[in-house]
């Protein structure tokens, strides 16, 4: 099967996932998690100073880090990064479009330059401006990450609130009952095609109960980032992270683009994968 594979480049266009990390309470564990599920190797991992931060590889390309929870309050959670040229310009923007910053910009070493965001309705995303840390090495691969979505509860808040910000182009899907916008980077032509990301919406307010027509999302959930791995055998990995103590949060089902499932890890934390 054709998966597209990416090796990327040295440069991500703004407002582009660039990478992507789980805090979690044992790295250890998540080391052994991850790299039978997704056959991840690992490095041993940065000093104290950066926080114990382990980078994960597919092939030798890197691909995720694992880290530990500093606080245990803190939660248990994959985020996606999201590329800039000026972090701090950006942080501006981001308060000023009805954002905040939930980890101020900070320099990481030569490595680069980060923050940590929440849009308008508390849905978190990292920014990173690259130093010697491009961001992914790979995506499009079994292995690697492939897509992000945020879901937002009004589109009429969030959608202008990225689309200001990082000059995203919207371009609107009915995926079998789903209202979705996909974003494509500015000056690019808006469409699946060149999309980097996305926007679900959840079920209605009042549907207290019920799911989503995508089978994941609830109304009681809280606004948050879905980050996405392919897979070469969707119902296969399902069947690992089971296997390995995870749990299924939505079964493999086919979608327009591929079968996906959507699986908590065996420490809490939730991610997606796609067999395209």
């Amino acid at each position: 099967m054709d998966y597209a594979e990416r090796d990327t480049g040295d440069e991500y266009a703004e407002g582009v996932p660039c990478w992507a990390d789980a805090m979690l309470p044992d790295v250890e564990g998540g080391k052994r998690f991850y790299g039978e599920l997704f056959g991840w190797t690992f490095d041993e991992g940065a000093g104290p100073e950066y926080g114990h931060y382990t980078q994960a590889y597919v092939d030798g390309r890197a691909v995720a880090a694992l880290a530990p929870k500093a606080d245990g309050r803190m939660p248990t959670v994959w985020t996606v990064y999201l590329a800039t040229p000026d972090a701090a310009a950006l942080a501006g923007r981001i308060k000023a479009a009805g954002g905040s910053m939930v980890t101020e910009v900070m320099t990481v070493g030569p490595f680069g330059t980060m923050g940590l965001a929440a849009d308008p309705e508390g849905a978190v995303f990292g920014l990173w401006q690259a130093g010697t840390h491009r961001g992914f090495g790979l995506t499009q691969a079994p292995g690697a990450f492939c897509w992000t979505e945020v879901y937002s509860r009004d589109k009429d808040r969030v959608d202008p609130f990225y689309e200001g910000v990082f000059g995203y182009r919207g371009h609107d899907l009915d995926l079998s009952g789903v209202a979705f916008r996909t974003w494509s980077p500015a000056g690019s032509e808006p469409g699946p095609d060149t999309a980097v990301g996305g926007r679900q919406l959840f079920p209605a307010a009042d549907a207290v109960g019920a799911r989503s027509a995508d089978g994941y999302s609830t109304p009681e959930m809280p606004p948050h980032f879905l980050v996405y791995f392919t897979v070469a055998d969707a119902d296969a990995t399902t069947g690992a992270a089971t296997r390995l103590g995870g749990r299924a949060l939505m079964p493999p089902t086919d979608i327009p683009y591929g079968r996906m499932s959507v699986i908590r890890d065996n420490q809490g934390a939730v991610f997606a994968v796609l067999q395209d």
